[in-house]
């Protein structure tokens, strides 16, 4: 059966629900998806004057595990157009994967959220993909078969990069994921997975 891991970032939650979502689409496209976190390198009192979600059920992931997996979807928020330095902390110890070739045809995909409109999700996103093809893996993004990309009744994250959210209301306030949001990160867990069949479907076949 195929192994999804979704694979997050999040500091106010917002990432955790998104990567619910996702994990959800693999699930519903036959995969066994596993939600795990990155761990977190802001220190404990800072991080809670903050006011960061500390209370995240995900277990942390380790480098070592990830070839257990046929995709991996990842998802972080954006700092200044880029990813979070926790994910990019994570990533930067993947140099022995590499090495060794582990993740080279592994399916990877990412989704993000931003705090405005605006605010660097596909930008965010791409700063993740240029990881994952040094790491050999093939990228899959959110097609424009999801019909939530061309919604313009609402503001709404989205791109043929991922799926996204946007975090902030507009007046300073919090904005949780929308419903088409939501139905946009499914829609990419599904895709991820059902691809990641396919190709590990193609090399049982070669192996035949």
């Amino acid at each position: 059966m195929t192994k999804v891991l979704v694979l997050y970032y999040s500091s106010y939650g917002h990432i955790e629900t998104m990567a619910q979502a996702v994990a959800q689409g693999a699930r519903d496209a036959g995969a066994v998806a596993v939600i795990k976190r990155v761990p977190e390198l802001v220190p404990d009192h800072i991080a809670q004057k903050a006011g960061y979600k500390r209370d995240q059920p995900a277990e942390i992931a380790t480098v070592a595990e990830l070839p257990d997996y046929d995709a991996i979807i990842f998802g972080t928020p954006t700092r200044f157009g880029n990813m979070a330095s926790q994910m990019k902390n994570f990533l930067d110890q993947c140099g022995g994967l590499w090495f060794e070739d582990k993740l080279v045809g592994k399916v990877g995909s990412v989704f993000t959220s931003t705090g405005s409109q605006h605010g660097g999700q596909e930008s965010t996103i791409l700063s993740v993909h240029t990881v994952l093809l040094h790491l050999g893996m093939v990228v899959v993004g959110l097609p424009y078969t999801f019909k939530g990309q061309g919604r313009m009744d609402e503001i709404t994250g989205g791109s043929p990069y991922g799926a996204s959210t946007l975090a902030d209301d507009g007046k300073g306030g919090d904005r949780q994921p929308s419903a088409n949001e939501l139905e946009g990160a499914s829609f990419q867990g599904y895709h991820v997975a059902e691809i990641a069949h396919a190709l590990a479907a193609a090399r049982l076949k070669e192996v035949a």
